[in-house]
């Protein structure tokens, strides 16, 4: 009997294909064919929630089921399980009065010396909290709910205070051992940026770091265990707890969303980041969308940033160096070559001591970089092979350089290559305080809020990894810097809220611009990046921190809409406040409180509210900040966003494709952000781009996420195939292109 497996170019990393509008400058493929008649009955994985009274009859059901298996019980952030079984039964099991929620888990991926003086975090050990001790996180507990840590590592050894392995089910959270594509090295850098207390001194490098392994071999979990590990944390009593994960479902409703949420509520500061899938807007991830919790972008600690120029040409390109590649110092010319993909066989021709430009796809890019080195290549420049820049990582160390560039950017490079403008020269400029380009950005669908809150140093970040130490790069990188602030935060005001220390950070971040000296928008940078020594010494809070006044269809009428926050003075002094009137824009008319007085300690609820226009101000997404004066001194600066019409948001993203272990078959994961009216997965050649057949499809679907598992035997195919994954709302339709590689591999 032959069996069939299924390989695809990238499994299981959030897939790096972005969703392209059909109106864009994209590949040509015929009119897509009609959708045709549903069948189906998969395999799923469901949350299901439900309300504590009815929990243990739903147990005795789905207990009774022999299709049906508990996987996760929840205490705490709900009255729940994880479930996994047949389609058919968890849609019968839904229906069961006390359900009020259900939906498929998601997988999620693992998203100093410099950064941390940077943000104040050296500076303020030189302030005390009401005890007369420094601050420097002393008392406070830090869950880190990650890949594990190595407890045993030198800088992170006094401050290790337990843990659980929700992978495993024991008290042993170490990070994972074993072959190179297991092993993992996120959690133990995530916890060295936070509380490191050795030869690197992390943020809070006397706080309590508890470990909830959530992520196993690979730096992979699912949401069942993410919600699990919060679950356990809350149980726990700890403080603060760090997500440095995501996924790419862009929903404030996806129950790790909902489950920071609950914990916020029950005390504790939740803080994760936003995700790597910048630039472009609305590619911040849950659990980065949920409401209460402090969703973390990247921005630059000061570096040296090296780029490249060609020949006489008057362009700079600057480049992205990769997780763990060695430093990019070449000081002297070099030609520059182009090898393909980067395959063994795309070596064929001299490419020792020069410069090799590969292109992103088929194979890792450690196995592009190693290929390159055996040939004897100085170092390596991989462009993407879709839109936009990103950041990628190597599996272990090589002996030369490699770094990413844009699509655009290798693009062009081949181009001069074309031209025999060969010599690139590499030169170095400083940067700091601008948005890494893989930083996600906003705003959340559905609830048009602006995330990230923050953005704190994410770029080169050198912190502890298991025996070492090494440079690591993304928002999951940014977010242990406000964790680790939150806990000082926290150590010198153990009085304040969750709500209250992510107001201190908010309100005193330092908005950043660009290039061009232009604000970036707030559902870019949230309320800016964060200062550590402004946010302990902050007089006055606002909560919330953001206005979020919705969405308008451009032919209503005008319309008021009001929103009421908390201005919270924490000095000892009587204190007046004002606004700054808005600059004037077409229709909007704010009416801001008149000036008034708070008393030392004294809170006050106050109503803000604008009166809009939509036909006058136009469709997309209007963002600003308005302006509190404290007294005659500083200024507290307000995020705000209205959105006009139905936004330009992706129809479908988040897509995931991959084989199953030990099994013919495969699985898929996609999501709709607002539902659609139909969505797909056709399969085209990708030489003559005929269609062959869909993968799968549906009409009129809610939002939410589609996971499914389709047999390899009952597909029958095989062989590289184009995917367009298409999704239609609204008038509206977006695609996501990906290539998907069905292979045979033998009979048993």
């Amino acid at each position: 009997m032959r069996q069939t497996s299924i390989k695809i170019i990238s499994i299981f990393l959030l897939l790096v294909s972005i969703y392209v509008p059909v109106n864009a400058e994209t590949p040509v493929f015929p009119n897509r064919p009609e959708l045709p008649e549903e069948s189906l009955d998969e395999i799923i994985t469901s949350v299901i929630v439900a309300e504590e009274n009815n929990r243990n009859r739903i147990a005795t059901l789905i207990r009774n089921n022999p299709s049906l298996e508990i996987t996760q019980e929840y205490k705490h952030v709900f009255h729940g399980f994880s479930v996994k079984g047949k389609r058919s039964e968890i849609e019968k099991l839904r229906e069961e009065e006390g359900i009020i929620h259900s939906s498929p888990v998601a997988l999620y991926k693992a998203s100093l010396d410099q950064s941390v003086p940077f943000i104040g975090g050296d500076a303020i050990r030189g302030y005390f909290d009401e005890k007369n001790d420094r601050l420097t996180g002393k008392g406070i507990k830090v869950g880190v709910i990650d890949t594990g840590i190595d407890y045993n590592h030198p800088d992170l050894k006094s401050n290790y205070h337990g843990g659980f392995d929700i992978v495993d089910g024991d008290n042993d959270p170490m990070e994972t051992k074993g072959s190179s594509r297991d092993q993992t090295l996120h959690g133990t850098h995530v916890a060295g940026i936070i509380a490191a207390n050795g030869k690197l001194k992390g943020v809070a490098p006397e706080a309590e770091v508890i470990a909830y392994r959530a992520l196993g071999p690979g730096g992979i979990g699912t949401s069942d265990q993410v919600i699990a590990a919060i679950d356990k944390a809350i149980e726990d009593k700890v403080d603060i707890i760090n997500l440095s994960l995501g996924n790419n479902v862009n929903g404030p409703d996806w129950p790790t969303s909902l489950a920071l949420n609950k914990a916020t509520e029950e005390g504790i500061i939740a803080v994760t980041s936003s995700g790597n899938s910048g630039p472009d807007v609305w590619t911040v991830g849950s659990p980065g969308t949920a409401t209460k919790a402090i969703s973390v972008g990247a921005s630059t600690p000061p570096l040296k940033v090296p780029s490249i120029t060609i020949g006489i040409e008057d362009k700079e390109i600057d480049m992205m160096e990769m997780q763990g590649s060695k430093p990019w110092f070449l000081k002297k010319q070099y030609s520059l070559v182009s090898a393909g993909l980067g395959d063994k066989s795309d070596f064929k021709q001299n490419v020792r001591d020069k410069i090799v430009l590969l292109k992103r796809g088929t194979i890792t890019f450690t196995e592009k970089a190693l290929n390159a080195q055996v040939a004897g290549a100085k170092g390596v420049l991989i462009y993407n092979n879709v839109k936009g820049d990103f950041a990628g990582a190597l599996e272990i160390q090589l002996d030369i350089p490699v770094a990413s560039i844009s699509k655009e950017e290798g693009e062009w490079l081949k181009k001069q290559l074309k031209k025999k403008n060969t010599m690139i020269k590499t030169t170095y400029h400083d940067v700091r305080d601008t948005i890494a380009s893989f930083s996600s950005r906003g705003p959340v669908t559905n609830t048009w809020e602006i995330k990230p809150d923050v953005v704190a140093p994410g770029v080169a970040i050198n912190s502890t990894i298991p025996k070492g130490y090494t440079e690591l790069q993304g928002t999951s990188m940014a977010a242990p810097h406000v964790a680790g602030a939150a806990a000082l935060i926290k150590q010198a005001h153990p009085n304040w809220t969750p709500e209250q220390v992510k107001a201190s950070l908010m309100n005193t971040a330092k908005l950043l611009t660009d290039e061009n000296n232009e604000l970036y928008e707030p559902y870019e940078q949230g309320a800016g990046r964060i200062q550590v020594i402004e946010a302990i010494n902050a007089n006055t809070l606002v909560y919330p921190s953001t206005l979020t006044f919705g969405m308008f269809q451009h032919k209503d009428n005008r319309t008021k809409k009001e929103i009421t926050i908390t201005v919270d003075n924490q000095s000892d002094k009587e204190t007046v406040y004002s606004f700054d009137i808005p600059k004037h824009k077409e229709g909007f008319q704010w009416k801001l409180p008149t000036p008034f007085t708070l008393k030392p300690n004294e809170k006050r609820k106050i109503k803000i509210s604008v009166d809009l226009t939509p036909s006058v101000i136009g469709a997309g997404l209007h963002s600003g900040h308005l302006f509190l004066n404290e007294g005659k001194g500083r200024k507290t600066h307000i995020p705000y966003m209205i959105v006009i019409e139905e936004p330009d948001y992706p129809r479908v993203m988040a897509f995931q494709f991959g084989a199953k272990e030990e099994k013919s078959v495969f699985q898929y994961q996609l999501y709709l952000p607002r539902g659609a009216e139909e969505y797909g997965i056709a399969l085209y050649d990708p030489d003559s781009l005929r269609f062959i057949t869909f993968l799968d499809w549906k009409r009129d679907v809610p939002r939410g996420l589609i996971e499914k598992e389709i047999s390899a035997e009952k597909l029958g195919l095989k062989g590289i195939y184009k995917a367009i994954i298409f999704a239609k709302k609204a008038g509206k339709e977006d695609t996501i292109e990906a290539d998907l590689l069905i292979d045979e591999i033998g009979a048993n």
